[in-house]
């Protein structure tokens, strides 16, 4: 499986100058590629293959006076920039026809320098691991490295960015093998929550955190002081650094917990089920700041990419999945209530359901169903046997399965409730029958 691994890098002031070259050097072929599309696009000319746009604005462009600086980083780079435009297409022209999973994918845009993310990419040629615990980065030098945790496996990628806070970081991709943990007999379902984060099946109750909402109050502070600053100058960049790294603190510590909540949870169950949540529609609601601080989508990635990398199992339920209807301890569908109800009684069997404990237990329970009927399907839990050729009892001589011959059919007897059959349970409406085939039999 292919992983990454992000670390803190801390690049000298020559350093930063050389990142910030190769930065605008990879968004000038970016532009200068995309344009060269979509100006042939709109004179209706086919598209311009890969090959030619790197020969005319990478390889020719070092050579005018207008992009002579493109020489001053490695080529890398520069190709690096142009495959990752390629995959940008990629992914709009299989959105369009339908073959992308998700919401749809927009076609590239211009990149600029003002954007708030900056990034290269580099290949095995461009990078290597020093003995010293630098990085060595083609026409940037080596740079030292925050290594918080060894590398599986030698990495195939590198990707250096530069957030909104002027912070910068490496991120390698490596390909290495699942570490499977031991198997377990425990499966749990987890209903997520605004004010209790999330809620297992098995009873236990974990509490949110709210990180932005606890940083409400320096942000306001900090916001304040940069409305105040003039705009274009230094003092109002200041400000804006300021607030953007209070932003990314509030952001690494809700990764942070997400990160250590998720894995509590894959280690100590072998099943994890959760509900498909629409949050881009909840994002857009009164809640739309609670659910941006609670994560949802970033928690529930992790819990799927876990469960892979040690052999767990990780499943959704549909979003429709009535878990906060049905009663989980006699199967009745109650109907639905309003979100303030957070306690109801079954008006089916009389027991007292706490709503997400109920939504919980459901959502475990619809997991299990839809696990049972994907391995059904797949031919994963059904008996490895030879079909009969023929169904038992239906001989066409007239003989069962040991040579008797058998008995005539009965003549159908109408009861006194009017059963057609003689089962005295249809009322004379008759039973629905299946199509028997050929090497099946009915269960009685």
């Amino acid at each position: 499986m292919r992983l990454r691994y992000n670390y803190r890098v801390y690049p000298g002031a020559p350093q930063r100058r050389a990142l910030a070259r190769a930065f605008g050097c990879a968004r000038a072929v970016w532009n200068d590629c995309l344009r060269a599309r979509k100006e042939a696009h709109e004179a209706g000319l086919p598209y311009v293959k890969s090959a030619e746009l790197s020969t005319t604005h990478i390889t020719r462009a070092k050579r005018t006076e207008e992009r002579a600086w493109l020489a001053e980083v490695s080529a890398v780079v520069l190709q690096q920039s142009l495959r990752d435009l390629d995959a940008a297409y990629k992914n709009f022209f299989d959105s369009v026809k339908g073959r992308h999973k998700g919401r749809k994918v927009a076609p590239p845009r211009y990149k600029s320098k003002k954007d708030t993310r900056q990034s290269i990419r580099l290949n095995t040629n461009a990078f290597s691991l020093q003995p010293g615990g630098t990085v060595y980065v083609a026409k940037v030098g080596n740079i030292k490295v925050k290594w918080s945790r060894p590398l599986p496996a030698a990495p195939t990628s590198l990707t250096v960015t530069k957030d909104s806070a002027g912070r910068y970081f490496m991120s390698f991709t490596v390909d290495t093998d699942p570490d499977h943990l031991p198997e377990l007999d425990t499966e749990v379902g987890i209903d997520l929550g605004l004010s209790t984060f999330a809620v297992l099946s098995d009873g236990t109750r974990v509490g949110s955190p709210k990180f932005l909402r606890r940083a409400e109050k320096k942000l306001k502070r900090l916001q304040k002081d940069l409305s105040g600053k003039a705009k274009g100058s230094k003092n109002r960049a200041k400000s804006r650094t300021r607030v953007a790294r209070q932003h990314a603190r509030v952001a690494d510590r809700r990764r942070d917990w997400h990160h250590k909540a998720s894995t509590r949870i894959i280690r100590d169950n072998q099943a994890v089920y959760v509900e498909d949540l629409a949050v881009s529609g909840l994002a857009r609601t009164r809640l739309a700041k609670s659910v941006h601080d609670a994560g949802w989508t970033q928690f529930v990635n992790m819990l799927k990419y876990k469960a892979i990398k040690h052999g767990r199992h990780f499943g959704k339920i549909g979003r429709f999945e009535p878990t906060s209807q049905v009663c989980s301890a006699c199967g009745v569908k109650d109907g639905p209530k309003p979100l303030h109800i957070r306690q109801w009684t079954c008006r089916a069997c009389g027991t007292l359901h706490d709503r997400d404990d109920n939504a919980s237990k459901n959502t475990l329970a619809a997991g299990r169903a839809d696990r049972l009927n994907a391995s059904q399907s797949a031919g994963k839990t059904r008996p490895k046997v030879p079909a009969q050729r023929v169904e038992a009892g239906s001989h066409p001589d007239g003989r069962d399965d040991r040579g008797r011959e058998s008995p005539a059919p009965k003549p159908r007897s109408t009861s006194k409730a009017g059963c057609r059959c003689g089962c005295g349970s249809c009322r004379g409406r008759g039973h629905t029958t299946s199509r028997r085939t050929p090497g099946r039999t009915l269960d009685p």
